[in-house]
C-alpha cells in the first residue's frame, strides 16, 4: 500500500512544482509568520498581554504581512527551479527581497491608517506591527528562508540521492573538468562523458541523469535552443562552463562546479515568477489609466469612422505567446485594397497604401489603441516585443537565429525595438532589442519603455 502512495503524492507533488508551487512555500510562509509571533511574545509575553490591539487585529496584521513577504520571495525568484549544482547563494537575495516586503508592509500600513483615520476612526496603526518587531522580521526571515533552501535540499539529497552528472566536451576540454571534479565526489556522481554533442539526449535519458555540464562552448551554437528545450523538459538542468573571455561580456551570477566557474542555460529568458508579476502590473496600469485610454479610444473610433469609414476595425492573423496565432484588432488605416493580391508586406516609411487623413493615426500609433482589449485578456502585453504575420514570422524563423524566443512572453503595445527603431527597421535589429528587452526585464523597464514611448508619440519619431 506504502509504495502506490508514494508514487500519487510524488506524482501530485510534480503538478503542483508544474504550476509553481513549492514545499518550501509552506515552509517560508510557517517562519515568517512564526517570527511576527515569536517577536511579539519576546518583547510583551505571551498573546494577552500584547498592547492595545485585539489579538484578532495582530492575526490579521501578521497574516497580510506573511502573504506580502512571500508575494515578494515569489515575485523575486526564490521559488523558480534551481539547479542541484553551484546553486546562488540564497541569503544576498533573501535579504533584499525581505526588505522589499517589509517596506511594502509599512507603506501599505501608513496608507492604511491614514485611510482610516480620514474617516474618523482615530487608530494608531491599521496593521498593528510594532516598527522594532517588523525590522526583527526582514532580518531572521532572510535567514529563515536560507535555512529553508538547505534543508529542502539536504532532505531532497537525501531522498532522491547526489545529482548524477553528464559531461559533454571536447577531449581537451573533458580532460580539465575531470581533474577538477575528481575532488569533488562526495557532491556528485559522473554517470557519462559525451564527446559528440549529439548523443546527449539519449544519454541522460538511459543514464537517469540530473544535470549536464557542457564544458565546451564552442558545442553551445548546436545546443541551443532545441538540445536545451529538450532537457529541460527532461528535468535535467544544463550547465555551461565559461572562460574569461566568456565573462569579459557581462556574464553575472556565476555558478561554481569543481571550482570551474558555469552559468545556468535556460530555454526560457523570462522566469515564470516575472511573467506573473508582468502580468499584475499590466492589469494595474489599465485600472490606473482607464479613464484616459477609454476617453482616447472613443475619440479616435469617432474620427476613424469620419476619415476612413467601414469597417472601423482591421483584423489580422498574428504570432502571440508561444507562437500560437490570434486575431489582432487595431483601426483600419490602410486602403481596403491593401493587399489586394493576398501578400503580406512590411509597412515602409511614407507607405502609399495608407489612407491619407490616416496618416497621423499611424503617426501616432493611436491605430493600436484597441489593442488594450488583447492585454485585458491576456493575450498582449503593455510592453514586449510586437506581434509580427506569422508569414512574415516563418521567414524570420528560418534566416535569424534565435527569432523563436521573442514569443516567451506576449507580444506587446509598445516594445523596446519600437522606441529605439522605426517601422522599417530591419527584423534582426528589432530582434536584438527584444532578446535585450527579455533578458533586463523589470517593473522599472516597462515604465521607461511607456514613459519614452509616449515621447516619441509627441515627437512623430517613428
Amino acid at each position: 500500500m506504502t509504495a502506490p502512495s508514494t508514487r500519487r503524492d510524488a506524482r501530485l507533488l510534480g503538478r503542483l512544482n508544474r504550476r509553481g508551487f513549492r514545499l518550501v512555500m509552506v515552509l517560508d510562509t510557517l517562519a515568517v509568520f512564526g517570527l511576527a509571533v515569536g517577536s511579539m511574545v519576546y518583547r510583551f509575553g505571551p498573546p494577552g498581554q500584547w498592547p492595545t490591539y485585539p489579538i484578532g487585529a495582530y492575526a490579521l496584521s501578521f497574516s497580510v504581512s506573511t502573504l506580502i513577504f512571500i508575494a515578494a520571495f515569489y515575485f523575486g525568484g526564490l521559488y523558480e527551479r534551481e539547479p542541484r549544482l553551484g546553486g546562488a547563494a540564497v541569503l544576498p537575495r533573501a535579504a533584499r527581497l525581505a526588505l522589499a516586503g517589509g517596506s511594502f508592509v509599512a507603506l501599505l500600513n501608513l496608507s492604511l491608517t491614514g485611510l482610516v483615520n480620514q474617516r474618523g476612526s482615530l487608530i494608531e496603526r491599521a496593521l498593528p506591527f510594532p516598527v522594532q518587531n517588523l525590522l526583527a522580521v526582514i532580518v531572521l526571515s532572510a535567514i529563515a528562508v536560507a535555512v529553508n533552501r538547505a534543508i529542502v535540499q539536504a532532505v531532497r539529497t537525501r531522498r532522491e540521492g547526489l545529482p548524477r552528472v553528464i559531461i559533454a566536451g571536447e577531449e581537451a576540454d573533458l580532460d580539465l573538468a575531470r581533474r577538477h571534479l575528481a575532488a569533488n565526489t562526495a557532491d556528485l556522481v559522473v554517470v557519462a562523458e559525451i564527446d559528440h554533442h549529439r548523443a546527449v539526449v539519449d544519454v541522460a535519458r538511459e543514464s537517469r541523469a540530473t544535470d549536464v555540464l557542457l564544458v565546451t562552448a564552442a558545442w553551445l551554437d548546436e545546443w541551443y535552443p532545441r538540445t536545451i528545450g529538450r532537457l529541460d523538459r527532461m528535468g535535467v538542468t544544463t550547465l555551461l562552463r565559461v572562460t574569461g573571455r566568456e565573462t569579459l561580456f557581462g556574464l553575472d551570477r556565476l555558478r561554481e562546479v569543481g571550482g570551474l566557474p558555469f552559468v545556468l542555460l535556460l530555454p526560457q529568458t523570462m522566469p515564470s515568477s516575472q511573467r506573473h508579476f508582468k502580468r499584475l502590473l499590466d492589469l494595474f496600469l489599465l485600472v490606473v489609466t482607464a479613464p484616459v485610454w477609454l476617453l482616447l479610444l472613443g475619440a479616435v473610433a469617432l474620427y476613424q469612422l469620419v476619415a476612413a469609414g467601414r469597417p472601423l476595425f482591421y483584423r489580422q492573423t498574428r504570432v502571440g505567446v508561444g507562437g500560437v496565432t490570434f486575431e489582432m484588432v487595431k483601426f483600419r488605416t490602410m486602403r481596403l485594397d491593401a493587399e489586394g493580391d493576398g501578400v503580406a508586406r512590411l509597412a515602409s516609411d511614407g507607405d502609399p497604401r495608407v489612407i491619407p487623413a490616416c496618416r497621423w493615426v499611424r503617426a501616432t500609433r493611436a491605430d493600436e489603441l484597441p489593442q488594450i482589449l488583447h492585454i485585458l485578456t491576456g493575450r498582449m502585453s503593455v510592453v514586449g516585443p510586437r506581434p509580427e504575420r506569422p508569414e512574415l514570422t516563418a521567414g524570420f524563423e528560418k534566416e535569424i537565429a534565435g527569432y523563436t524566443r521573442r514569443h516567451e512572453v506576449p507580444p506587446g503595445l509598445t516594445g523596446l525595438a519600437q522606441i529605439h527603431g522605426r517601422y522599417h527597421t530591419d527584423a534582426q535589429y528589432k530582434l536584438g532589442y527584444d532578446l535585450q528587452y527579455l533578458v533586463n526585464w523589470s517593473p522599472v523597464l516597462d515604465l521607461e519603455i511607456i514613459a519614452r514611448t509616449i515621447w516619441v508619440i509627441l515627437t512623430r519619431r517613428v
